[in-house]
């Protein structure tokens, strides 16, 4: 990974509020952590080696993560009537650090809308990372219940995207 590459990688994250970044590719490994006001952190170590900081650490970067989990956690309740039980639906969950997008293009339908029937591996979204656009597909078999994420907009790893009643 060159430096311009490094250079591009923290714009994405500064740009989409992104509170943590990690980037593992081999012995290399990269980490950017972005403080509030103030520049985005960078830590680059080789797994076997120690860390090496190029900034301090950020010690509020656990801080913005419970506000992310926050918004994401609020609008799947109101999507079930009152006193069901949501333990029973199953999230697909973003595989990266990217934005989402529900079609593969503005003209074009969503993948896969509340109601919908899908299949294991079956495309639901697309992620955009880095100008790559990646298909995620459905790990199970199921319909859509919930559609937890806005389209065009930031998502983390692990991040629920859509709630799946079982087939």
């Amino acid at each position: 990974m060159n430096f311009n590459e490094i250079q591009e990688l923290i714009r994405m994250v500064s740009k989409h509020k992104l509170s943590e970044f990690i980037l593992r590719e081999g012995d290399f490994r990269l980490i950017i952590r972005n403080q509030t006001s103030q520049e985005p952190t960078m830590v680059v170590a080789p797994v076997q080696q120690p860390v090496v900081a190029l900034a301090p650490p950020a010690p509020v970067a656990a801080a913005p993560v419970a506000p992310a989990a926050a918004p994401v956690a609020t609008p799947a309740a109101p999507a079930a009537p009152a006193g069901e039980d949501l333990s029973r639906f199953i999230p697909i969950k973003s595989p990266m650090v990217g934005t989402f997008y529900r079609s593969s293009s503005p003209d074009k339908p969503p993948f896969a809308k509340i109601g919908d029937l899908v299949e294991q591996g079956q495309s639901v979204c697309i992620i955009e990372a880095m100008k790559l656009f990646n298909e995620i597909e459905s790990d199970i078999k199921g319909k859509i219940v919930k559609v937890l994420v806005e389209d065009a907009s930031p998502v983390e790893y692990d991040q629920p995207l859509f709630l799946v009643e079982p087939a």
